[in-house]
Formats: C-alpha cells, sequence, structure tokens
C-alpha cells in the first residue's frame, strides 16, 4: 500500500510517501511544499493545493494520513486551518481515503507514549524505515511519523 502522510501548513506543509507492499515499511519519498511568504494568502491556498496534485498524480496513493490541527492560541491558528482544509479538499477530489490523527497519538503510535519528545519520534521513524540519517527537514520527517501511523492502524484493521 502506498500511504501518504502530511503534517499541514501554510509556509511548510511537509510530506512523506511509504510503501508498504512488501510488509514491511519503505520511504518512497518526503520534503515539503513551501510557500512565498510574500504572496498574498489565497494564492499560497493554491499553491498548496497544486503541488499537492502533483504529488498525488506523481505517486497515486491509496491511502492519505493527516495530522489533526491541535487548536492553541496563535498568530497563525486559522492560516493552518486554511492550510488544512486546501489539503482535505484536494484529497476529497482525487477520492483517496483519507485518515486523521492527533499529535498525541502519532507520538503513542511510534513510540509507546504521547507525550514523546521529538526526538524519540524521530528516532522512532528511523528504526521503523530503516535510515540511516534523519530525514529532512523536520515537517518532511513528520509527515513520515504520520504516515507511519497510518500503516500502523491499517494493519490492526
Amino acid at each position: 500500500m502506498q500511504i501518504l502522510g502530511i503534517d499541514p501548513g501554510l509556509a511548510r506543509v511537509g510530506y512523506g510517501m511509504v510503501d508498504t507492499n512488501d510488509g514491511e515499511p519503505k520511504m518512497v519519498d518526503c520534503g515539503i511544499i513551501s510557500t512565498d511568504s510574500q504572496e498574498k494568502e489565497p494564492n499560497r491556498l493554491l499553491e498548496i493545493s497544486n503541488d499537492l496534485q502533483d504529488l498525488i498524480k506523481q505517486w497515486t496513493p491509496e491511502l492519505v494520513v493527516v495530522e489533526k490541527f491541535f487548536f492553541y492560541r496563535s498568530s497563525t491558528t486559522i492560516s493552518v486551518v486554511q492550510a488544512r482544509g486546501v489539503i482535505i479538499m484536494t484529497l476529497a477530489f482525487f477520492q483517496i481515503p483519507i485518515i486523521e490523527f492527533a499529535p498525541m497519538q502519532i507520538k503513542r503510535a511510534l513510540t509507546g507514549s504521547g507525550h514523546a519528545s521529538k526526538e524519540e519520534v524521530l528516532q522512532a521513524v528511523m528504526r521503523e524505515l530503516k535510515l540511516e540519517n534523519p530525514p529532512r527537514p523536520d515537517d518532511a520527517a513528520d509527515a513520515l511519523a504520520i504516515a507511519l501511523t497510518g500503516w500502523f492502524q491499517q494493519k490492526i484493521n
């Protein structure tokens, strides 16, 4: 199964593609969709959708796993929620199954603790994907953690 993990944001959307067809997860690709902060927000949201469409056409994921947004007081909260909405809408257009997990669920799935540090999650991603070097940037590593959580969930069901 090809699983795409997405870490939503307006400035940077992390993505990580994992292939589990051999029974073990293997990293296919990871990176970020970045938008120019000098652009108007509608243009940035359109860029996220267009770039995500390109990724979907390139990798044809069978499942997409998206991190749920944790609400807190921040000047970027609304922008991130809007970006997440554009991501969900783009995925719906392609009729790809979507599952969502909160940050604590992702941490728990990978480390056994919902309060794990970023470093502990990164080490788990590297172990599960048998990577010698950490995926960069952090948003891409987070997206791989999200994809792996989706794979774990699929194994249970």
